[in-house]
């Protein structure tokens, strides 16, 4: 999960640096208001609607579809969610990264700030990924049980 992170982010600041390095076109749109208003409306309101229901939907499959299966099986849904719902907030990312280069607002860049800050809440330790898997193991337990 970590090197899934890890590239998303990698892609993240590649395209920052393609834009930045003048290899990738920018401020096409930053004369046209019409075409600016409209895509930074679709970037906030994606922003608005994808962060949350990423958030929602790998909760529901938790409890829903994961916490049902056997061991071997929760482990791979479990990863399989957490790959999806990154690959929802990496996609809104880059969007928003396309959208502030293309209109030169700040806009674009603070709705791609949310989704990586939302990210980074999608992952997971091996302590929350057991916990949510409900894999405590008896030690633990009784160390919990002490304190």
């Amino acid at each position: 999960m970590q090197t899934q992170f890890g590239i998303y982010i990698g892609i993240a600041v590649i395209l920052v640096i393609l834009y930045q390095s003048d290899i990738f076109l920018e401020g096409m749109y930053a004369d046209d208001f019409m075409m600016q208003y409209i895509l930074e409306t679709v970037g906030i309101l994606a922003t608005i609607a994808i962060v949350p229901l990423s958030l929602k939907l790998f909760s529901v499959k938790l409890n829903k579809v994961i916490k049902g299966a056997n061991f071997e099986n929760s482990l791979k849904l479990y990863q399989h969610w957490s790959n999806i719902r990154l690959v929802i907030l990496a996609i809104l990312t880059y969007m928003n990264i396309f959208i502030y280069y293309m209109t030169l607002n700040s806009i674009g860049g603070l709705c791609a700030l949310i989704a990586i800050t939302a990210s980074v809440f999608c992952l997971p330790g091996e302590k929350k990924m057991r916990e949510e898997l409900n894999l405590v193991t008896e030690n633990q337990e009784n160390k919990e049980n002490e304190e």
